[in-house]
């Protein structure tokens, strides 16, 4: 690990040392850096905003999105305190940064409490065997959609 490295790991251990003990939910943190500046801050607020998705990559990811004015973050860096869940995956692949740099690993988020080894499971099994009941209910107007968007002259891709 280089110093820069470091000092980019450790901002992102003390944001999740912060909020855990200021009560805003879980120990994780994360930074997100651009040019060697740190764009993006997060920490887990699961519990202070009663919001399941506040994980830190995905407050960091707003936060950084808001600051840089784009909804990609191309040429940035993500450096969590721990391994990323399924749902930051998800948040982080669609942000597109360059790397992600993590402290920890899932398993040792299990051992603390945090496992969320039932949902990497859960996305290899097909949808109508989930543990939570998935029901499509095909439409011919959300179908519809799919060539409207097909044909939009003014989409911006992503």
């Amino acid at each position: 690990m280089t110093e820069r490295e470091r000092q980019f790991i450790r901002a992102a251990v003390d944001l999740a040392r912060n909020g855990m003990n200021s009560g805003q939910g879980g120990p994780f943190g994360c930074v997100i850096v651009k040019d060697n500046e740190i764009v993006g801050r997060g920490c887990n607020q699961v519990i202070a905003g009663n919001d399941p998705t506040a994980h830190a990559e995905v407050v960091a990811i707003r936060d950084a999105c808001a600051n840089l004015g784009t909804f990609q973050l191309t040429g940035c860096e993500l450096y969590t305190s721990c391994e990323p869940c399924p749902m930051c995956m998800g948040a982080i692949y669609w942000a597109r940064p360059s790397k992600v740099y993590f402290a920890s690993s899932r398993f040792d988020a299990s051992h603390a409490g945090f496992d969320d080894s039932m949902i990497y499971e859960e996305l290899n099994v097909p949808y109508h065997e989930r543990k939570i009941q998935m029901i499509q209910l095909p439409d011919e107007e959300a179908d519809s959609l799919w060539q409207t968007w097909i044909s939009k002259g003014d989409k911006v891709e992503y």
